[in-house]
């Protein structure tokens, strides 16, 4: 019997973000190439003598119960089955919160993988998938993980073939960022079609293992509301194309940058100017990092 694991919950970037229509449901249905990177949180999941679930965290202000997406996802797998004491779920965060990169989702995601483990539930990935999307639209690919195509609210996904690899300087300002907000304001039915990011175009792109076309093709229609309200999102990226970077772009709804280099020199600089130099003004966290395949 499985009485301990520890897990890592891989951080996301959106190489190219598009917004449909907003739903009947309330939901938006989007378009989105998604990939993992090499930064994550850290989780360690303990079997208990006494019953429940109980939640630790390393930063003081997340919640440590019902609200957090671990626990309910723990809970999502555990209700109504017969088990003998209950789940400790250690949660250190690396990630930015708030920021772009489905931390919480990842969290959540490695949680229904781990919970499936340690109480041989039997579930197959794709079941995980179903389950996951409960809990949030982006936890089904971050379970997936890897590059992916995400269509509907994000929970159906296409694989992708492994995106060239890269260096990546990923930084967040100090600016938090509410995505019901974003998606609210953004007013997808009155955007001209050259504002839309070209999907199929990072898509083939992909496929094609060209990664200067890739670059030319990241897009990210939530830039329209959040760069808009944060002018701090293109100066960061003005930095990062600034020393190297092929391109630079905003993930999800916001507010981390990410850029793309070919040269490690190049990432090096732009990550030790946005960390330490005159232009760390502007943000909060940094991390030189590469992609994260799993295909």
């Amino acid at each position: 019997m499985t009485r301990y694991l520890k897990l890592k919950a891989y951080g996301k970037i959106n190489l190219a973000l598009d917004v449909l229509r907003k739903r009947e449901d309330g939901y938006h249905d989007v378009r989105m190439i998604m990939q993992t990177v090499g930064i994550y949180d850290q989780i360690e999941l303990q079997r208990t003598m006494k019953p429940g679930i109980v939640v630790e965290t390393n930063l003081s202000y997340l919640p440590a119960n019902e609200n957090n997406l671990a626990y309910q996802a723990a809970r999502l797998l555990l209700e109504g089955v017969q088990i003998q004491g209950g789940l400790h779920i250690q949660l250190k965060k690396f990630l930015p919160v708030s920021a772009g990169m489905a931390g919480g989702s990842s969290d959540a995601a490695a949680v229904l993988f781990g919970v499936n483990k340690m109480f041989r539930l039997g579930l197959s990935k794709e079941e995980l998938m179903e389950q996951g999307v409960k809990i949030g639209a982006d936890v089904p690919y971050c379970i997936l993980r890897g590059t992916a195509l995400s269509e509907g609210i994000g929970e159906k996904l296409t694989p992708l073939p492994p995106v060239p690899q890269c260096h990546l300087v990923i930084a967040k300002p100090g600016v938090s960022v509410s995505t019901k907000y974003v998606y609210e304001a953004l007013q997808a039915d009155r955007l001209r079609p050259d504002q839309h990011p070209d999907i199929d175009g990072m898509a083939e792109a992909i496929r094609q293992q060209d990664l200067f076309k890739m670059a030319g093709k990241l897009g990210n229609v939530l830039e329209l509301v959040t760069a808009k309200k944060y002018p701090v999102i293109e100066e960061i990226k003005d930095v990062m194309r600034q020393k190297g970077a092929l391109n630079a772009l905003m993930s999800g709804s916001g507010p981390t940058v990410f850029g793309l280099f070919t040269e490690p020199e190049q990432a090096r600089a732009a990550y030790e100017e946005l960390r330490y130099g005159s232009s760390s003004r502007l943000t909060k966290q940094a991390y030189l990092t590469e992609f994260f395949n799993v295909h």
